[in-house]
């Protein structure tokens, strides 16, 4: 899923930043750069701030234009500031991460980055589904290219660890629980209904709506199979008791 999440520098004009990011990527399990008409090409400056995140620098997809780059993305977010004038729907890191990771199950997202000095343009930004704000201190908002990757990289990495323990969750507990056919449970109501009826909680003249409600009951908590068969275990071993009591015996 995380090879569907395109990180996007769009005309970066330092090799350095490449690298950087590209190592900023990798530790967070992202591998799928894209450079949009680089003004320099990825050099040995890249793949030294790189630090062992060559392989990231060396499959970069270079494309002229952010048309490109965004090609078959059902989600693009570009990177913005609540200074400019345009009106955009706006998302934090944590919420971006979320719905990049949503998305990706099913098709290529983007995150674009624009220039190290101005961004990107008001044109690119209109490209992009939603705008990233980045909530830094007001009295000192600056953060290089790298760092802004490295922090958005880091919660899509988290939402990605929360969906992955949400779905070995669902898979074990599917796994683990193996519940009765709709066969075994009306024998189970047969076998309750006649141990109520025989100690005299039920009475034949007036029963009442016991049953249905003790069905509703046992539906909502869902036996499995394993607790069926104590529960099926108890009113047999009910019977067994009231067949040998002095009481049972005197009837």
């Amino acid at each position: 899923m995380l090879e569907n999440i395109r990180i996007i520098l769009v005309e970066t004009s330092h090799t350095g930043n490449m690298g950087s990011t590209a190592r900023a990527m990798k530790t967070m399990g992202l591998t799928n750069l894209y450079l949009v008409n680089p003004l320099v090409q990825p050099d040995s400056h890249a793949i030294a701030l790189s630090a062992g995140a060559s392989d990231v620098i060396g499959n970069a997809t270079i494309v002229d234009s952010l048309d490109e780059a965004v090609a078959g993305c059902e989600l693009v977010i570009g990177t913005s500031a609540r200074s400019r004038t345009l009106s955009w729907p706006m998302v934090e890191p944590r919420e971006c991460g979320e719905r990049c990771v949503k998305a990706a199950k099913n098709s290529p997202v983007a995150i674009v980055f624009g220039r190290e000095r101005v961004g990107l343009t008001n044109e690119e930004l209109q490209k992009c589904n939603y705008h990233l704000y980045i909530p830094t201190n007001p009295e000192y908002g600056s953060l290089n290219l790298a760092m802004a990757v490295q922090l958005v990289s880091y919660e899509i990495r988290m939402a990605h660890l929360v969906t992955e323990e949400k779905s070995e969750k669902a898979d074990a507990a599917d796994h683990e629980a193996e519940y009765p056919p709709v066969e075994d449970m009306e024998r189970f109501y047969q076998h309750l209904e006649q141990v109520l009826n025989h100690s005299g909680f039920i009475r034949k003249a007036h029963p009442g709506q016991i049953m249905n409600k003790l069905r509703r009951l046992y539906t909502r908590a869902r036996p499995e199979i394993q607790e069926l068969n104590i529960l099926r275990g108890i009113l047999t071993s009910m019977e067994k008791w009231a067949g040998k009591s002095p009481e049972s015996g005197r009837k």
